[in-house]
């Protein structure tokens, strides 16, 4: 008898199969539920962002080293969820046998990034973390990435101090699916992982410390957020540079710091419109450069600064793990070490007139280049990779003869730089052309994402008399490169030069948005003056109905200037169509030049 006929299987056969299947599928089935069991939850399969360092594997045993054989361990070593070997070293002594982890209070934590055996060697990451002390100074939380070995002789790698003045926990932000340093990262526009917001302050260069002449010294020294309405949101921010001087010495490229500011930009949030989702709105920043200041003198120090003596021998370069100071200028001395210590060359303003760049005012300034020239690095006024194409305003001072003050001009209603010899605006009124901290950085790529403009109206100025005060306006409103209309407020018959606004004496944020909010109330109402004047004529206002509710300072001052600049322009053509003499075409616009409407109202 046959046991199967056509294709039909033997009964053992499918039997003997399934078991076989079965035995398998509860196999995996253990494997996985072994896996999910033992491996942290967020170990680097999730798509989710990694907060913290991910445990090792359940059922791990740590090393446990007692360095001062006091019976109680001062390293603790270990692996990740992913098997990369960290060492955690107890500043406080406050590990015990049994710890997982150690402290990220006060203590440090050494990452092997390329499992060589040498914990913060070449190309590793540390993390250490200084408590506030007794006497009240911050915490702080220090990040030192070491180049590669092959690196030595390019600017790699990173030292970063974090400095927690607002005492709320939150510093630096690593990556640790990838452990990578990613200070630059954020959610939305720029609500940034690291702390950048509100009363913050951090110390960075890009350099592993073995190259850094002296680490109580940084290259941004220091990067301070203030808030000053306590809101958590940072409403000024200001960066002060220690240029470094690079020299090779043994087989590296170092980075010989000086001890002096000689860079410095500050920026505010004039109109305080910043929020959650629209962080770092910095409207207006200052630069200054030169010989600058010495700062030595600005001595921090923290108990906890000192690392334990113990562990020194486990850094491949020490120093900073020995410091009991770090030098900078702080929140409260930076004003006064600028204006009254400082010597300066140049002073170079920037305005972001189309209000789209969540910035938080590093080397965003537009530069005294090429008006029409566009793009990273071609020479334009958009030259650096970080400004906006188009939508700011620059103007430079290049001899820092008007000391970085500050004046509202008749002739535009604006703030501008006093003693300035040149200035551009590109006009990008929809803001199309958008920069914003989250194009350039998403993706840590190089380039911007958006295309350049291909053309955009631009208005040049210039201070003919050198007097300080710009006199000559040049409108380019069709984007072909040369300037149609020119204004000259002498051929007008007309003064240029106004009150003069001391910046050294505007020691508050207050100061600065009581200017923005003057500024935008003297747009407003000129606009409403030249609304008076286009009734008079019977001009129809009533295309412009879109800017003419506005709902904030921003709005008060950008539909204002404007709102009254369309209408000037129509009573203009208004004049012409109806063969004005040139006497009264001159009247016009030395009503428009000065804001002086009272030859053409009742």
């Amino acid at each position: 008898m046959n046991a199967h006929k056509g294709g039909d299987v033997p009964w053992f056969v499918r039997w003997g199969t399934f078991t076989i299947l079965y035995l398998s599928l509860l196999l995996s089935l253990s494997a996985y539920g072994q896996d999910k069991d033992t491996l942290y939850w967020n170990s680097g399969r999730n798509l989710l962002i990694s907060f913290r360092l991910p445990p090792s594997p359940v059922g791990h045993k740590p090393q446990y080293i007692d360095l001062d054989n006091d019976g109680r361990p001062e390293v603790l070593r270990t692996v990740t969820a992913t098997g990369i070997p960290v060492q955690w070293i107890d500043d406080d002594g406050s590990m015990r046998y049994g710890d997982l982890e150690g402290s990220t209070r006060n203590g440090c934590l050494m990452i092997d990034r390329n499992r060589d055996g040498v914990y913060g060697g070449y190309g590793d990451l540390i993390i250490d973390w200084v408590d506030r002390d007794e006497a009240g100074n911050p915490a702080m939380m220090v990040v030192v990435e070491n180049c590669e070995e092959d690196e030595k002789m390019k600017s790699r790698g990173h030292y970063m101090w974090f400095i927690d003045t607002d005492d709320d926990g939150a510093m630096g932000y690593v990556d640790y699916a990838t452990f990578q340093l990613r200070c630059w990262l954020h959610g939305g526009r720029s609500a940034f992982l690291a702390d950048y917001h509100g009363q913050a302050a951090f110390l960075k260069i890009h350099e592993s410390p073995e190259k850094i002449n002296d680490l109580r010294l940084n290259w941004e020294n220091p990067f301070l957020f203030y808030d000053p309405d306590g809101d958590g949101l940072s409403e000024v921010a200001f960066r002060l540079l220690d240029t470094p001087k690079h020299v090779v010495a043994d087989g590296q490229r170092n980075a010989c710091l000086k001890g002096r500011i000689d860079w410095v930009s500050m920026s505010w949030d004039m109109d305080n419109d910043n929020a959650p989702g629209n962080e770092f709105d910095l409207d207006m920043t200052l630069h200054f450069r030169g010989p600058g200041f010495d700062y030595t003198d600005q001595r921090h120090t923290n108990s906890n600064l000192r690392g334990l003596p113990a562990a020194d021998s486990l850094f491949m370069d020490v120093r900073w793990r020995q410091l009991t100071e770090l030098l900078y200028p702080s929140h409260d001395a930076a004003w006064n070490l600028i204006f009254h210590r400082g010597e300066w060359k140049e002073a170079w303003f920037t305005y972001d007139e189309d209000d789209d760049c969540e910035r938080w005012e590093r080397v965003e300034m537009y530069q005294p280049l090429d008006a029409f020239k566009v793009g990273p690095w071609k020479g334009g006024v958009d030259n650096n990779a970080q400004s906006d194409p188009a939508g700011d305003r620059g103007e430079w001072d290049k001899d820092f003869s008007g000391r970085g003050q500050l004046y509202v001009a008749p002739f535009d209603g604006r703030i501008h730089l006093f003693g300035a010899e040149e200035g551009v605006w590109r006009v990008d009124q929809l803001a199309t052309c958008y920069q914003g901290m989250g194009l350039l950085y998403d993706g840590y790529g190089p380039e911007r994402v958006r295309r350049e403009p291909t053309s955009f109206p631009t208005v040049h100025y210039a201070d003919t008399d050198a007097n300080g005060f710009f006199d000559l306006i040049e409108y380019d409103l069709d984007g072909d490169t040369v300037y149609e209309e020119r204004v000259s407020l002498f051929e007008l018959g007309l003064s240029d030069t106004t009150r003069v606004i001391s910046t050294a004496n505007m020691e508050t944020y207050a100061d600065f948005h009581r200017l923005q909010e003057c500024v935008a109330e003297g747009q407003w109402r000129h606009a409403m003056t030249v609304m008076s004047v286009a009734g008079q004529y019977a001009l129809p206002t009533s295309w412009y109905a879109p800017m003419m509710h506005p709902r904030s300072i921003r709005e008060r001052y950008n539909y204002g200037y404007w709102l009254a600049f369309y209408l000037f322009k129509d009573l203009e053509y208004h004049f012409r169509q109806h063969g004005a003499p040139y006497e009264k075409l001159l009247a016009l616009r030395r009503a428009y030049y000065s804001c002086d409407w009272s030859e053409f109202l009742p």
